[in-house]
């Protein structure tokens, strides 16, 4: 049972399990063990909504929950009886990749994630001792292992950003900020807006064009100021920032992005304001030492894990100027009460974001006094997870729409595996299974957004005196 879900390197378990499936002789007591396994587990478990299941390999349909149950409706086709035996050995990981592989149908991707959150007390109780324990013990070991290390978060970068410029402009608005947008005007009626009278031409712009606006303003960046940005993504903060008179110094570890961010900055007329450095923060110029005004960094900070979180703080402590200066740092995050130090593997790590580890509102904090005690003092904290979904939604629509024809064909020419058909449908399917997962996942709260701004002690926002 070859995987064809990402241009990434097997896991150990993908490998153990591709072995097992290899041997004919307990390929059918495995595949019917894991069914019956999964199925008395469904029919504990599924309290709310109703699950029904067509099995390619059995007559007759299995039903669980009630049709007239408040919640959601969904009816799954079994393609593949490998499905059984992925879910049973990696459990959420293992449905992720049964959809990647094409092993089901389902009438609503989002009804059945929707299903999964309402009844996941007993769902989790799929993992077997097995699983579990391949759970457990691959997030200790990365852990332990120092999971972002510099060789770490390069090959993180790769597969992560490198894919190809033009695919990510298959999906993300003109400006290319790869992040939620936020305040969704009147204009566009709202968060929902899309859901209940449509999206509109420009409106993800618009809404971009707003989050960096905010992120510029809660850094009190003025026409002069120097910005640090870590994580350049491909220049629309630089760029903007530029545009008000600063000097941005921009730092990104992928080549793509760099050469785009100085082509755009350029373009913009702002090429002599941007300098874009390919390194780590770890390497940032001695020349930078208490050097900026302000530092940002939108949704990069999950890829320093918390090993690594004391140095960061530490680099930013160096490289800010003693006075005045503001730090402005979003992330997605776990909610406290799901936070731990060791996150096992799941979708979004192991298929977009290799080895990203998700801060809580409390948590960075914290860490930010521990790492550098009295360097700053915590301004704000803000939720932006709501406005994900909308944006997720609407990214989705667009790669729908744009992944076609010469896209397709400079992605298959820069990746050659994806010239086999079923290996660029999987492609396919992981982001389209991302950018549902994750709109689910913010739309109920499973995971949230935080904006934390920082400051040196004694630094008003205004004087009010």
């Amino acid at each position: 049972m070859r995987s064809l879900t990402s241009l990434h390197p097997p896991t150990l378990r993908a490998n153990i399990l591709s072995t097992v499936l290899a041997r004919t002789w307990v390929v059918r007591y495995i595949k019917g063990y894991a069914r019956e396994r999964i199925i008395d587990v469904l029919r504990k478990s599924i309290q709310t909504g109703n699950l029904i299941i067509k099995d390619s390999d059995e007559k007759g349909i299995l039903e669980f929950g009630l049709a007239d149950s408040a919640g959601t409706s969904v009816t799954l086709t079994v393609i593949d009886p490998n499905m059984w035996v992925r879910i049973m050995f990696s459990n959420d990981l293992g449905v992720s990749e049964a959809y990647m592989n094409g092993e089901f149908e389902v009438t609503s991707l989002k009804g059945l994630l929707n299903l999964w959150l309402d009844n996941r007390k007993g769902l989790t109780a799929i993992e077997t001792s097995i699983s579990g324990a391949f759970s457990r013990y691959s997030a200790l070991a990365i852990n332990a292992l120092g999971r972002q290390s510099l060789q770490v978060a390069q090959w993180n970068v790769e597969v992560a950003y490198n894919t190809s410029n033009t695919f990510f402009q298959t999906f993300l608005s003109k400006e290319m900020m790869y992040s939620c947008a936020l305040q969704w005007s009147d204009a566009e009626h709202g968060v929902r807006g899309d859901l209940t009278v449509g999206p509109t031409e420009g409106d993800l712009e618009a809404a971009q064009l707003r989050k960096i606006h905010t992120i510029i303003k809660k850094a009190r960046l003025r026409s002069g100021d120097r910005l640090l940005e870590i994580g350049s993504g491909w220049g629309a903060m630089s760029i903007e920032a530029a545009r008000l008179g600063c000097t941005v110094d921009t730092v990104t570890l992928s080549s793509e992005q760099k050469a785009m961010t100085e082509e755009r900055a350029k373009a913009a007329g702002v090429g002599d304001r941007v300098r874009v450095h390919l390194c780590d923060y770890r390497d940032l110029p001695a020349s930078f030492e208490n050097t900026f005004d302000a530092l940002i960094t939108c949704e990069m900070i999950e890829a320093v894990g918390p090993r690594y979180m004391p140095e960061f703080f530490r680099v930013v402590n160096w490289a800010l100027k003693k006075e005045r200066a503001t730090v402005v740092i979003t992330s997605t995050s776990r909610p406290e009460h799901r936070y731990t130090d060791y996150q096992a593997d799941d979708f979004a790590r192991h298929y977009h974001w290799p080895n990203s580890h998700l801060p809580s509102a409390t948590s960075l904090a914290v860490a930010v006094q521990d790492a550098v005690p009295g360097a700053f003092v915590l301004h704000n904290i803000e939720d932006h997870g709501p406005h994900y979904p909308r944006t997720l939604r609407e990214w989705g629509r667009r790669f729908e729409k744009n992944f076609t024809g010469e896209v397709v064909e400079e992605l298959q020419q820069k990746h050659p595996q994806l010239r086999d058909e079923k290996a660029l449908e999987a492609f396919r399917r992981k982001w389209r299974y991302l950018f549902i997962y994750a709109e689910v996942g913010f739309a109920r709260a499973y995971a949230t957004l935080n904006c934390w701004t920082f400051t040196r002690p004694e630094n008003v926002a205004e004087v009010c005196a």
